[in-house]
């Protein structure tokens, strides 16, 4: 990891992503926005759940554990954004 202001700034991509796809979701299918809604508080709770993270490593002055700690985090981040696009997914997919 390059540094923390850039592990930040992809956390919130991946909100932004998650935002987009959620808005284009209750364009398209307003009858569903109460899902679709709830679906974005969870995505925002997740998004502020890795960025205290990102803030608290548990050893911040071992570079090895801190390294391990973040690259823990990227891992976390891409399973918990990608666990909201697929329940995203099966709303839109639900008739």
């Amino acid at each position: 990891m390059a540094n923390l202001r850039k592990l930040k700034k992809e956390i919130d991509y991946c909100l932004e992503e998650v935002v987009f796809d959620c808005d284009m979701a209750m364009y398209f299918q307003p009858k569903k926005q109460e899902e679709i809604f709830a679906l974005l508080q969870q995505a925002v709770a997740v998004r502020n759940t890795l960025i205290e993270k990102s803030m608290n490593p548990a050893e911040p002055h071992n570079r090895s554990l801190v390294r391990k700690h973040y690259a823990a985090l990227r891992a976390e981040m891409a399973d918990a954004f990608g666990a909201v696009c697929e329940q995203l997914s099966a709303i839109n997919s639900a008739k």
